[in-house]
């Protein structure tokens, strides 16, 4: 309950890292990747029920509700709507129960608020279930993040000035141009986050980050560990920041020795959740390098992009200073992922891109400068070879899915091949592991289509070489799976 009491205004983050949103219709309840004026939730707590709350959607003034239709005919979850009077029933009642650093919301009814992910219809849908399933425990988990109070006045005070017709466009629509749209409602500065961290390293060019225990993160000196050190005046407490231009809130961090602070996916122990954190170097970079600060209080927490946490271990060995990634369940270790940012040196403003291309550097033909602070997503190329122009190049490939129906693959998609996204690793065990964030499925097999006879083969060892890739995600409790196991295709 904690978590409402805070604020009176919140947004609400799944898992997906996306919000809970209001649909363009008023009626229904989606996820929004973009923090808008449909995501915005006044908390009203519920008279003679200090457990219980309500969620009124401040763009449409409608509640939260969990109601009794179902989302589909023959699946279990249940359909999350707005409703005008809240009184009228319980089903707009909810209570948190706290989880870790997140929250669920239990209905009247039992059941759980769930963000789901995978194919439409499912992808941006939100229900309430009972969350038990395996593989969708992460599902009915929120982020809490509390709006300024600056924010919420402003908003409400555009209603009045604009109208409430001037803003019930589509957020993810075309607005109209005209002089009032010099004040933009979709602006990051508009609608900013309380809980954001990354205003502790937009400007530093290099950090020290002190754990709970008083302890520095520390690179080792066999480049591919990292500790926790009492003195941080060594080298290898250093971290450079790199800003990632396609994120505005995601990070990552390189060590003294030029490799980066890398979530693994080898467990710490055997038998433990916490897992390895390493210093990796690569030439593609992927998610398992990316870390998105979460803002607590002076502090900050080092987010994966698969929802662990940068967790800075006490206790007797092999805990003692150890450093993994995990979800803090207990309370008796909350605070071991919060850390103390220090900033050693601050970023030199770049010249303006203009100057840069009306002046080129005198440089040898292959020379090369990197933007962006190295991020290894876009570089720029200047030389005399190219009559100083600047040319931008994006990193990774783009790769069309479909999630199989037969065993040739034949399912939907827009007319371009499915679903689409950008991925920057090389091998099948990363798109793999992308795919299963993509689509919300665990256990998969990517697969791709024989030219001659348009069947299914797994992809295996490195991916190749070709940019635009497109592929078949099959899992393999499927029926499609088991059709292939039997031909030998899947062992």
């Amino acid at each position: 309950m904690e978590f409402f009491t805070k604020s009176s205004t919140v947004r609400l983050r799944s898992h997906l890292d996306k919000h809970l949103a209001s649909s363009p219709d008023h009626l229904g309840i989606r996820q929004s990747r973009r923090p808008t004026r449909h995501t915005l939730w006044r908390v009203e707590p519920v008279p003679d029920q200090p457990a219980l709350i309500r969620l009124k959607n401040l763009h449409t003034q409608k509640y939260l509700t969990a109601s009794a239709s179902a989302i589909l005919l023959g699946v279990a979850g249940k359909r999350v709507i707005q409703t005008l009077n809240p009184h009228s029933s319980p089903a707009t009642c909810w209570e948190p129960v706290r989880d870790g650093f997140q929250v669920k919301l239990r209905s009247a009814g039992g059941t759980f608020l769930r963000a789901n992910g995978g194919a439409a219809p499912w992808r941006n849908s939100v229900t309430h279930d009972s969350g038990s399933s395996r593989g969708v425990k992460g599902w009915v988990l929120w982020d809490v993040e509390s709006v300024e109070v600056g924010e919420v006045k402003e908003y409400l005070s555009s209603l009045s000035s604009f109208g409430s017709s001037a803003l019930d466009d589509d957020e993810d629509g075309s607005e109209p141009v005209s002089p009032m749209s010099v004040i933009s409602y979709e602006s990051p500065s508009f609608f900013s986050f309380r809980r954001s961290g990354m205003d502790l390293f937009r400007n530093a060019a290099a950090v020290r980050l002190r754990s709970h225990h008083d302890k520095y993160l520390t690179a080792e000196e066999d480049k591919e560990s990292v500790t926790q050190e009492r003195s941080g005046s060594s080298k290898d407490a250093r971290w450079v920041v790199e800003l990632v231009p396609s994120a505005d809130n995601v990070i990552r961090l390189k060590s003294s020795y030029g490799k980066y602070l890398t979530a693994s996916n080898q467990p710490f122990l055997l038998g433990m959740t916490g897992r390895k954190v390493l210093q990796t170097v690569s030439e593609r970079l992927d998610s398992s390098v990316e870390w998105v600060p979460v803002r607590e209080g002076s502090q900050v927490k080092l987010k994966t992009r698969y929802g662990n946490f940068l967790r800075a271990n006490g206790g007797l060995p092999p805990w003692r200073n150890s450093v993994t990634h995990d979800v803090p369940h207990r309370s008796a270790t909350q605070e071991w992922v919060l850390w103390d940012v220090e900033t050693l040196e601050t970023q030199t403003p770049s010249p303006p891109l203009k100057a840069a291309i009306s002046d080129p550097p005198q440089s040898p033909p292959s020379s090369r400068s990197e933007s962006f602070a190295s991020s290894g997503s876009f570089s720029i190329t200047e030389g005399s070879e190219h009559g100083g122009r600047v040319e931008t190049k994006m990193e990774g490939r783009t790769v069309y899915y479909h999630i199989a129906s037969d065993e040739y693959g034949e399912v939907g998609g827009d007319g371009n091949g499915g679903f689409a996204m950008v991925f920057g690793g090389t091998s099948v065990e990363e798109l793999t592991r992308r795919l299963e964030e993509e689509t919300g499925l665990e256990d998969i097999v990517v697969c791709t289509k024989s030219p001659l006879n348009q069947k299914l083969y797994p992809l295996r060892l490195q991916l190749p070489p070709n940019i635009t890739m497109h592929v078949v995600v099959v899992p393999r409790d499927s029926e499609v799976a088991r059709e292939l196991a039997k031909s030998g295709t899947i062992l």
